[in-house]
């Protein structure tokens, strides 16, 4: 298994970070290698993207499925693959700070099923951190950038 955890301090209320992170239309795009998404309800998504690795380059195809929408602060949720054999769980949490700053933290564990583990999981624990910090910070810059007081 593969964990990833990153957290930053976002210039933004609480409640600009919830309105943001609560629908997945305005941060689809910002997950690393993103290709495309489709909603088939409030709880489930299927998301296609692509993975770099050092040798190659893998389009995945995962469904998604949204375990706990917590207003003001939580967004958990659970990954399958559907064209490649992992499963895994992840989470982004927000706590206020201040009146004008949240800390948001990003968290995503991939675990492959496949008789390819032994070989994928040294990549896999490589990436999964990279995509975390890389996705988070994408987030967060962008919910600064659409909503920092300071604008």
């Amino acid at each position: 298994m593969a964990d990833g955890f990153h957290e930053k301090l976002v210039d933004a209320s609480i409640e600009k970070v919830w309105d943001f992170v609560s629908d997945l239309d305005k941060w689809a795009a910002l997950v690393p290698g993103y290709m495309e998404h489709t909603i088939i309800s409030d709880a489930e998504s299927e998301w296609k993207f692509k993975v770099d690795a050092v040798l190659f380059r893998k389009k995945i195809h995962a469904k998604v499925e949204i375990k706990e929408w917590v207003k003001p602060g939580k967004v958990s949720f659970t990954l399958t693959g559907l064209n490649e054999k992992f499963t895994g769980s992840g989470s982004f949490q927000a706590s206020r700070l201040s009146t004008h700053e949240t800390i948001v933290r990003g968290r995503l564990s991939i675990s492959p099923d496949s008789s390819m583990g032994k070989l994928i999981t040294p990549m896999i624990e490589r990436k999964v951190p990279e995509m975390t910090r890389e996705f988070t910070n994408n987030v967060s810059d962008e919910i600064e950038r659409l909503y920092s007081h300071n604008l």
